[in-house]
């Protein structure tokens, strides 16, 4: 049986840092830029568990966050360390499995295969362990046949755990937990299905559920076949690099501040940059998309000339992109900010990184996603 442990990377920023700074584990830390400096705009990036207990999520205003735990200690973001780390990551993975599809610059797919749940399970205490003794960077990990019930798992094993669910025991595991917990499920979807009377994954699946998901086309089609504990997914090789990289952000408020959304962009810029260049692409394109109040979508993309490392052009031209957007609609509709998106595109090899690439080929991009399109709200549920 074919087997996809799902490897999510425990706030990721943060354990980066603290590998650096044992003094400070056990301690609410946060990666952002600090609120005590004086009048600082920006958003937390990553916050400890130990911070989230107090209600800190990524995100969130520093202000706010700042607010809830005038404790914590604050680190400014190292995208260069992050992005070692990630690499580091990832050679860990490569010696599991040939099979290796990254997500972002702290979650990626192994796929392997196994015979039992067993031995699956065996391999991904391997995994975890390995990450820690070698790294010192936690992980929690799901295992499922299917790619989407292993993100899901993986999400109701952290911090730190492990959640394996066979085939047979699927539609029972998803059956109690929020249908939020599905990828591309994000609150506006979450609002039309509980005025449908949907609140849980397993509600998707009842009999009278079938008339009212068609008013969602094949997405609902494709809920309902997931619910039943037999998901859409793709098992095709789709041999090649990606098309692009993306990281979106749902703002914790509605808002027309540019300094604010300004600040937003260029950490997603960076963090995009830093995805790509960790995977070993270059990029030659950018886009930046906003979604506005009342959830219309606007967007507009730059060719950079030629391919591109580093967060530097992606942080400038994701700046520009959005002060041409915003002033554009200073003069319509003067509409709040919902979510912004960063998508970087034309993504080619790095300079001598033809080794990595032919690795990555190899892997194959197994398990697409069976929600296809874009997720409802990307960047909803913090990630790191």
């Amino acid at each position: 049986m074919r087997w996809c442990l799902y490897v999510d990377m425990d706030a990721f920023y943060v354990s980066c840092e603290l590998r650096d700074r044992g003094d400070l584990r056990g301690l609410p830390v946060v990666v952002g830029p600090d609120p005590r400096q004086g009048h600082v705009r920006g958003v937390v990036l990553s916050a400890s568990y130990e911070a989230r207990r107090f209600g800190l999520r990524s995100a969130m205003p520093v202000s706010r966050a700042h607010a809830l735990c005038p404790a914590a200690v604050w680190i400014p973001a190292d995208f260069p360390k992050y992005e070692r780390a990630a690499r580091e990551v990832r050679a860990v993975l490569f010696r599991f499995s040939p099979d290796v599809l990254p997500f972002s610059i702290d979650e990626a797919a192994v796929w392997v295969d196994l015979p039992s749940a067993i031995e699956a399970r065996d391999l991904g205490d391997r995994i975890q362990a390995t990450l820690h003794s070698e790294l010192q960077l936690p992980a929690s990990i799901g295992i499922s046949p299917y790619r989407t019930v292993a993100k899901i798992a993986t999400d109701t094993a952290k911090p730190a755990g492990i959640r394996v669910v066979p085939p047979n025991e699927t539609a029972d595991f998803l059956a109690p937990l929020p249908v939020r917990s599905i990828p591309g499920v994000g609150p506006k979807t979450e609002a039309v299905l509980q005025g449908l009377g949907i609140e849980t994954i397993g509600q998707l699946r009842t009999g009278n559920s079938t008339s009212q998901l068609r008013r969602l086309g094949t997405f609902g089609e494709e809920l309902r076949a997931l619910a039943s504990g037999s998901p859409h997914e793709s098992t095709e090789l789709d041999v090649g690099p990606p098309k692009s990289r993306s990281s979106d952000r749902t703002l914790p408020e509605d808002t027309r501040d540019e300094a604010t959304l300004a600040d937003a962009v260029r950490d997603l810029a960076r963090e995009a940059a830093v995805g790509v260049q960790s995977e070993g692409f270059r990029y030659e394109n950018l886009t930046v998309r906003i979604r506005w109040e009342d959830f219309q979508q606007v967007q507009r993309g730059r060719s950079l000339g030629a391919a591109r490392e580093g967060t530097e052009p992606s942080v400038a031209e994701a700046a520009r992109l959005l002060h041409e957007l915003l002033q554009e609609e200073r003069t319509g509709r003067n509409r709040r900010v919902r979510l912004l998106s960063v998508r970087l595109g034309g993504l080619s090899p790095r300079v001598g990184t033809q080794r990595r690439l032919d690795r990555y080929l190899r892997a194959g991009r197994r398990g697409r996603a069976p929600l296809d399109g874009a997720p409802d709200e990307p960047g909803a549920s913090p990630k790191r």
